[in-house]
């Protein structure tokens, strides 16, 4: 019984695994190839292959794969003396695990070679599989079956569940090429307003400090008219915060400003970029903006591509987006990082970069058909921020593990499922 406890910095997992264990059964094979049991050793022949007997005959399975793809090899012994392989019949049956429910199964026939049998197929990775094999000598059928799993795990649905593994069908998506970006965050000046007395005259109260918050409708101060004599109330155009206030009681209310509110509920993310890559950008296109440090992230889409200096002649364009800052999140001068894309590519088949690990020496996936987890070396081809294009080892429609996914990898290497070479 196998157990996970997330560590509590961020990675907190309440639920523990247990009853997770690969499928009994292994194979070795002759080369640099070999599986490792990690219960019991299986009986083994001359070529480090898996030894099947009945009846006084002995075969001997193996995957031979030095300086050759994986194949299958088969060597046959009656009475401890060697069968020719010409008087022998043979066919193995491999059932995979895919992702799609009930699996895969492949079929691989052989001919003779030397002193041995030999598939005429090449035996993909990952050698993860249920073997059927059946062997015709002398008028006589023999049959076995074993399993043989490497990167494989079982698991109970409900540990899964409680695990916060989750699982989704890998089907076509769309690929952004990106172009990264770089500036800092500003106030969004059409959210910013002067407050200036309607009259001049002296100042007769003040109510509120610079960094105050207030509504719209609220008195900020009140004034005496010099014509009227008459004390009439400031108050605040717009929400927001008082960023500067440059009167106080007893001053004289001129037409200059008494104080500036900014609304920072929005804020402006305003990029740098060259000239000579002003051609891929355009308004509209999306872009996620995240802070230089931490974890902080942003989506919105490219408002105004304008010179830097407005009339000049500049090596650059600034790149504005509109960020959403209800919570206060975004900072002015904050400086951000930005992926824009700007262009978008239909794909068949993408699974998004939380699916992937690294398992031996390969990229791969994690696929689930009931309680089983199987590793699905694959080939990758272009990605973005979120997603990856997979070329070849996944089928379309499989159910891929997307959240939590280290932990079926670490389940397995806990399991000694793995397969070294």
């Amino acid at each position: 019984m196998n157990r996970f406890a997330m560590a509590a910095a961020g990675v907190a997992l309440a639920a523990m695994l247990a009853s997770c264990r690969p499928p009994a059964g292994d194979a070795h094979e002759e080369g640099h190839h070999a599986h490792e049991e990690a219960d019991h050793e299986e009986p083994r022949g001359a070529h480090r292959g898996r030894l099947l007997s009945s009846d006084g005959l002995e075969l001997e399975v193996s995957i031979f794969e030095d300086g050759v793809p994986p194949e299958f090899r088969l060597y046959a012994t009656s009475g401890g003396a060697p069968v020719p392989p010409d008087q022998l019949r043979a066919t193995v049956q491999l059932h995979r695990v895919t992702g799609i429910e009930g699996g895969a199964t492949e079929t691989h026939v052989f001919s003779p070679r030397a002193d041995y049998l030999a598939s005429a197929r090449v035996v993909v990775e990952p050698h993860s599989f249920d073997v059927r094999v059946q062997l015709e000598y002398q008028g006589k059928t023999h049959e076995w079956t074993y399993a043989s799993p490497e990167g494989r795990v079982e698991m109970d649905p409900s540990v899964a569940s409680a695990a916060g593994i989750a699982t989704a069908k890998a089907g076509p998506g769309v690929i952004s090429d990106q172009m990264l970006l770089y500036g800092r965050i500003a106030p969004d000046a059409e959210r910013m307003r002067q407050v200036r007395a309607r009259f001049p005259g002296p100042v007769r109260s003040v109510s509120v400090r610079t960094g105050d918050s207030v509504r719209a409708g609220q008195v900020l101060a009140t004034v005496e008219s010099n014509d009227s004599l008459q004390t009439y109330s400031v108050t605040a155009p717009i929400s927001g915060l008082i960023t500067a206030r440059h009167v106080n009681v007893g001053e004289n209310a001129t037409g200059e400003p008494l104080f500036e509110i900014a609304d920072f509920s929005s804020v402006w993310a305003e990029m740098a970029v060259f000239q000579r890559d002003r051609a891929r950008l355009a308004v509209g296109q999306p872009v996620e903006v995240r802070a230089a440090e931490g974890e902080l992230r942003g989506a919105g889409t490219i408002r105004l591509l304008a010179p830097a200096n407005a009339g000049a002649a500049s090596a650059t364009v600034t790149a504005r987006v509109v960020l959403d800052n209800a919570h206060g999140r975004w900072t002015p001068g904050q400086f951000v990082e930005a992926q824009a894309a700007v262009a978008r590519r239909a794909v068949p088949l993408v699974v998004p970069l939380s699916a992937l690990q690294r398992f031996r020496d390969w990229d791969v996936v994690f696929v689930n058909d009931g309680s089983v987890y199987q590793a699905l070396p694959v080939k990758l081809g272009r990605r973005d921020g979120t997603h990856v294009e997979v070329l070849d080892g996944l089928s379309l429609g499989a159910r891929v593990v997307t959240g939590n996914s280290y932990l079926v990898k670490a389940d397995i290497e806990k399991s000694g499922a793995s397969h070294d070479h």
